[in-house]
């Protein structure tokens, strides 16, 4: 509320401190880290980067209880899934999982 009242300037340190921001890279490298991140996500399984997105939209738009609840609906279904099974094996196999989206 400060800056939003007040209208102080501050830098990256200053949003990455109250939580504005996740992380603070140099000066024009933030296009390179976001690519990074954004492969990261690619490379998980998909059903499971489309349900987190859509329990933090629940949970910002309807609470937490509404999110809950959305979790216990498809959690069993993503646990049975075939990326489940592949991410347990390329645990244990120690190596990149390759996930369908099945």
């Amino acid at each position: 509320m400060r800056f939003l009242l007040t209208a102080d300037e501050f830098g990256a340190e200053d949003a990455y401190r109250i939580g504005l921001v996740q992380e603070v890279v140099p000066a024009g490298q933030q296009l390179e880290r976001a690519l990074q991140i954004a492969q990261t996500i690619a490379e998980q399984a998909p059903r499971g980067v489309q349900e987190t997105l859509a329990n933090a939209r629940i949970a910002r738009d309807f609470g937490e209880q509404a999110a809950r609840e959305h979790l216990k609906e498809v959690l069993g279904q993503i646990m049975v899934s075939e990326d489940a099974a592949e991410g347990v094996r390329s645990f244990l196999e120690r190596r990149p999982a390759k996930f369908t989206g099945k």
